[in-house]
């Protein structure tokens, strides 16, 4: 089973992330776009109850049907600190994945990767610790900047870290509709990313894998004892 470390406090998880972030790999391209199995992550909070669910979908990437479905109900280990939600959400997140009968070839998060202020999100943690291909596909674009993308789905502009460094791309998903905000996390390049998160995303604004994982953690952390 895959694990990792509840840091003792902030300074342990900083460090942690110091140590796991010269593991990032950058230089492949990743799976194929439409190809294989595609796995979506997310987590839901019962604060009153400190509870957090997570849950993993695998869709098979041509046809966006699902493959497999697992859940984890644990107990919040780490506290909310802004940079370090890793450390909240991965024990949980690892035990869904392991209940998994396959191995996915990607992970799609809902969150970030190397669009964090420590360059090294969600997306980045799962996938050095799971040694899998791993993306973030968020929903807000947190303290980063961009132009706004073409109206066009498919449409796409850079998101730009304060140092103006590319850390991600805003992609259009649907015509009108406002951008996600894609970044590699693991294993996977930035071009390649934001193909898939076009390719999972045939109807809504979020990719199925995401849209699919939150309604299943949600109801996995409604009916936990």
């Amino acid at each position: 089973m895959t694990s990792v470390k509840t840091p003792a406090d902030e300074a342990e998880a900083r460090a942690i992330q110091d140590q796991l972030r010269s593991q990032v790999i950058f230089d492949e391209d990743g799976p194929a776009v439409g190809l294989g199995l595609v796995a979506g992550v997310d987590v839901a909070y019962d604060d009153e109850r400190d509870l957090v669910a997570a849950a993993a979908v695998v869709l098979d990437a041509a046809t966006l049907d699902v493959v497999e479905e697992a859940t984890a109900v644990g107990h919040v280990s780490f506290p909310y600190v802004p940079g370090l939600l890793a450390f909240r959400e991965l024990p949980t997140v690892l035990a869904a994945l392991d209940a998994l009968t396959v191995t996915p070839d990607l992970v799609v998060c809902d969150g970030y990767g190397l669009a964090h202020p420590r360059r090294f999100g969600l997306a980045c943690h799962l996938g050095v610790v799971t040694g899998l291909p791993a993306m973030g596909v968020a929903k807000n674009p947190f303290t980063f900047t961009y132009e706004e993308p073409g109206e066009q789905r498919g449409s796409t502009s850079p998101l730009l870290a304060p140092d103006g460094a590319e850390v991600g791309r805003a992609v259009r998903t649907q015509d009108g509709i406002k951008p996600v905000y894609v970044s590699v996390g693991h294993r996977v390049s930035l071009d390649s990313a934001c193909a898939h998160a076009l390719a999972l995303s045939p109807r809504y604004r979020i990719p199925e894998t995401t849209r699919l994982a939150d309604s299943l953690c949600r109801k996995a952390l409604r009916e936990a004892g």
